[in-house]
């Protein structure tokens, strides 16, 4: 997809499932999530391990199903493997709380799981960076 075309698909966006979180200031998931947060966006951040602690003011999740809000994309931050055990995830949501988009971060590229989620009628980008698509 071209520059303009994801863009586009960010300004339908407005409540964001961030997968991978981390509360380590370092990491590309926290640099996100506070650029995301700064463009106004409501970013909800998921992380087993660190599940109902906070990042950037946020309470973190365990789950997306979890969540007390229907998401409008999930942003994945876990390696390719572990990008589909997601994408199930979302899969397994139901209809009324499954966002449209499924955002995989750089790196992150999963046909197998695009391709299910694409059969299903989600929207799905892989290897970017809705940071670097907006800066």
């Amino acid at each position: 997809m071209k520059k303009a075309e994801l863009q586009n698909l960010l300004s339908t966006v407005k409540n964001i499932a961030l997968v991978g979180a981390s509360q380590k200031t370092h990491r590309p998931s926290y640099e996100v999530m506070h650029f995301l947060q700064a463009k106004g966006f409501n970013v909800f951040p998921i992380n087993p391990a660190l599940a109902g602690q906070s990042i950037l003011n946020e309470r973190v999740y365990a789950s997306l199903d979890e969540l007390p809000v229907k998401v409008d994309m999930v942003d994945i931050f876990r390696n390719s493997q572990a990008a589909g055990e997601t994408c199930e995830e979302v899969l397994a949501l139901p209809k009324e709380k499954q966002p449209s988009l499924v955002w995989m971060q750089i790196g992150v590229i999963n046909d197998n799981a695009a391709k299910t989620l694409k059969e299903q009628n989600f929207t799905v980008v892989m290897n970017e960076c809705p940071k670097q698509v907006l800066s």
